[in-house]
């Protein structure tokens, strides 16, 4: 399963992952100060080598796509440069119940075996308190995945990128939220935070690139999750 998705249609979009690779995180970005981001996740599967990035909301819990499920996730916190891991931790993975491996309910909560020690370098992101709260739409996204849309070589530092958020009517899914730009995340990327007015709001889930050099990327919209997450948190799912 491709790690960041891809939608081919017959209106001649094209996958922003056509199954080869990429270079150094996220498309026309640019390195981050490191630690810059304190609650940015490396997610690693060392049997499947995929990664994801995910985000630490609470102490025990990550957040990230469903569609980086895999049997043998370990999260690694505080990270800057993927050369140098600390001890990966071990979690409990709960996908959406009505994420079916295609678009839409691409939510997954990771839950630690070994809490969080909260400090400059590891630190959590505050997440939407209401499904009605407005959104700026000046965001940034951020991870380790691939330079190029076109080109296998994942970044070793984490990197970034602004963003515009564009208008709901705009994404072809229910509950996402989307950019249109020549920049964003690419392979590797999936399960990262869309981050507007200092709120995690979406999860980079997949793009389309339609005939320009522009790409669609679509990311869940966590504010309509905030019941289904609530209940995974307190240990009532």
């Amino acid at each position: 399963m491709s790690i960041f998705w891809f939608i081919t249609t017959l209106l001649l979009l094209h996958s922003c992952t056509p199954g080869v690779g990429m270079d150094h995180g996220i498309v026309n970005g640019k390195e981050s100060i490191p630690h810059s981001h304190p609650y940015m996740v490396y997610i690693y599967d060392k049997y499947t080598h995929t990664a994801c990035g995910g985000f630490l909301i609470k102490e025990n819990f990550v957040m990230t796509a469903a569609h980086c499920k895999t049997n043998h996730l370990k999260v690694y916190l505080g990270v800057n440069d993927t050369n140098h891991l600390p001890e990966g931790i071990e979690v409990n993975a709960f996908s959406h119940e009505s994420f079916a491996n295609k678009p839409g309910d691409d939510i997954m909560l990771l839950k630690l075996k070994t809490p969080a020690t909260l400090n400059k370098t590891v630190n959590i992101i505050a997440l939407p308190k209401t499904n009605k709260e407005k959104i700026s739409s000046n965001c940034m996204a951020m991870g380790w995945g691939w330079k190029e849309y076109n080109e296998f070589t994942p970044s070793r530092v984490l990197k970034e990128v602004n963003l515009t958020l564009l208008a709901s009517e705009n994404c072809a899914i229910p509950h996402t939220l989307c950019t249109k730009e020549e920049a964003g995340p690419a392979q590797g990327d999936s399960g990262g935070p869309l981050v507007c007015g200092n709120e995690a709001v979406g999860i980079v889930s997949y793009c389309i690139m339609d005939e320009s050099t522009s790409y669609l990327t679509m990311y869940t919209k966590i504010s309509h999750y905030l019941t289904w997450i609530h209940k995974i948190m307190n240990g009532f799912l």
